[in-house]
Order: C-alpha cells, then sequence, then structure tokens
C-alpha cells in the first residue's frame, strides 16, 4: 500500500509560529500602549506646570537674544544653514498650518470629551481663528514695515546703485531689488506657535487629573503636539542662528511674545472672548468648611 503524505507535523509546527507571533504582537502593543500612557503622563505633568511655563518664556527669550551667538561655534555647511533645507521648507513656512492641524485636533478632542457640548467646543476652537488673524495681520504689518522703510537699488558688478523708485512694486517692476527694515516673519510665527502651543497644551494636566476620559488615540495627539512643540524650538534655534538680522529677529520674537500677551495673558480672560483653555471644562471644587 502506498502511504500519504505526513502533513500533521508541518501544521503543527505552523501553528506554534503563528501562535508565537500573536504573543509577539500582543506583547508590542502592550509596550507601545504603556509607553504612550507613561510619555503622555509625564509630558503633561511638565507642560501642566505653572513655574515651568514661566521658564519657558524666559528659555525662549534666551533663544533669541543669545542663540545667534552660536553662529561662531557651529557648522555654516550644515542642512540648516540653507534657505532650501526640508524642514524650512516643509515645516517653517507652514508653520501655522501644522500648528492648526494638530493642536485644532487636540482642543476638539479635549473640549468635546470634557464637555459633549459643540457650541463650547466651537467657542474655544476660536482661538486658533483669532491666531490665524494675528498672523495675517502681523505678516501684512511686516510688509507695510519694509515698504515704508525701503529704498530701491539695482545691484551692479560695482555694488548698489540707488533709484528714486517710490515703491516697491515699480521697484520690482524695473527689474530692481527692495531693501527696507525687514521683521523676521519667521522668528515672530515660531514664537508665537510655542508660546500658543505650550499654553494649550498644558490643560491637559488638569484633564487627567479630573479622571476624564483619556484613551489611546488623545494621548498619541497630544504626544504629537509636544513633539511639533519640540519641533518648533529646535528651527527657532536653528532660524536664530542662521538667519536674519540680529535686531530683526529681537523685533520679530518681541512681537509673537506681545502677540501672545495681548491674547492669552489679557484678552482671553475676559468674559467677551473665546475663553483660555480650560475654561469651563472642569467642575470647580467648592469647600466644604463651615462657618460659624
Amino acid at each position: 500500500m502506498e502511504r500519504g503524505p505526513v502533513v500533521g507535523a508541518g501544521t503543527g509546527a505552523g501553528t506554534r509560529v503563528r501562535a508565537l507571533l500573536g504573543c509577539l504582537v500582543k506583547v508590542l502593543l502592550w509596550v507601545a500602549s504603556a509607553l504612550l500612557y507613561f510619555g503622555s503622563e509625564q509630558a503633561a505633568r511638565l507642560l501642566g506646570s505653572p513655574c515651568l511655563r514661566r521658564l519657558y518664556h524666559a528659555w525662549l527669550a534666551a533663544v533669541v537674544i543669545f542663540g545667534p551667538l552660536l553662529q561662531f561655534h557651529v557648522n555654516s555647511r550644515t542642512i540648516f544653514a540653507n534657505h532650501g533645507n526640508f524642514f524650512n521648507i516643509k515645516f517653517v513656512n507652514s508653520a501655522w498650518g501644522w500648528t492648526c492641524t494638530f493642536l485644532g485636533g487636540f482642543v476638539l478632542l479635549v473640549v468635546f470629551l470634557a464637555t459633549r457640548r459643540v457650541a463650547v467646543t466651537a467657542r474655544h476652537l476660536s482661538r486658533l481663528v483669532v491666531g490665524a488673524a494675528v498672523w495675517r495681520g502681523a505678516g501684512r504689518a511686516f510688509l507695510l514695515i519694509e515698504d515704508l522703510t525701503g529704498s530701491c537699488f539695482e545691484p551692479l558688478p560695482q555694488g548698489l546703485l540707488l533709484h528714486e523708485l517710490p515703491d516697491r512694486r515699480s521697484c520690482l517692476a524695473a527689474g530692481h531689488q527692495w531693501r527696507g527694515y525687514t521683521v523676521s516673519s519667521h522668528t515672530f510665527l515660531l514664537t508665537f506657535c510655542c508660546l500658543l502651543m505650550a499654553e494649550e497644551a498644558a490643560v491637559f494636566a488638569k484633564y487627567l487629573a479630573h479622571g476624564l476620559p483619556a484613551g489611546a488615540p488623545l494621548r498619541l495627539v497630544f504626544l504629537l503636539n509636544v513633539l511639533l512643540l519640540g519641533l518648533w524650538n529646535f528651527l527657532l534655534l536653528c532660524t536664530v542662528i542662521y538667519f536674519h538680522q540680529y535686531t530683526h529677529k529681537v523685533v520679530g520674537a518681541a512681537v509673537g511674545t506681545f502677540a501672545w500677551y495681548l491674547t492669552y495673558g489679557s484678552w482671553y480672560h475676559q468674559p467677551w472672548s473665546p475663553g483660555s483653555p480650560g475654561h469651563g471644562l472642569f467642575p470647580r471644587v467648592r469647600s466644604s468648611r463651615k462657618h460659624n
């Protein structure tokens, strides 16, 4: 009699391999979940510290004021010294778009999960609309300053020849260069985004302390915002080291800080404003002491 092929051993080995892979996937998912929860808890605690937020303002000021001194100690041929580098084109030039996308998702989840009210969620999201208006307004103001302080020059092999053309448009139409006082819009935007994101993300510590729903998706969105905040700090440092004149960078950062103060530091604490981050999300704890 002819015997058929023995398949029992092969089938058993395949089953064991699949079971092992399944266990490995479960372990990896458990490790990833543990890291996600641990990382979000620590980052929330760090950003939620009022003392640290005050020090953060000092850190940004130190970066802008003293950061340019590092240009004498760094490699001028690094990729970050090139205006056309990947990070400058994809991130710095679109910093507000990245900030709105990541921070908008975080604010949406936190406010809606805490209140379940669309109107309250829309009110908190309106802070990003105000931020967009600040960014657009500041950009137009910077261009106006450059127009009012500038002059028209024609580049020649011997140097620059001054022309009496009255405005930027006619100067550029003639093929010349318009040079005026240029406030660093990149320094302004990165400073404003850093302060804005730090203020918004600080709410997560109080959110967790109140035991509100905080699943993996929300924690992941929060950590993505933390990573983006870290990237903005790094790119701000690169900007003040490699690009723009010193006073242009300092003025840009000062305007960004002033814009934060007018909105988050002042206006958002008024009842006729979009409200400060976390306003109206958490129940107030009243004292139970009895007065005799």
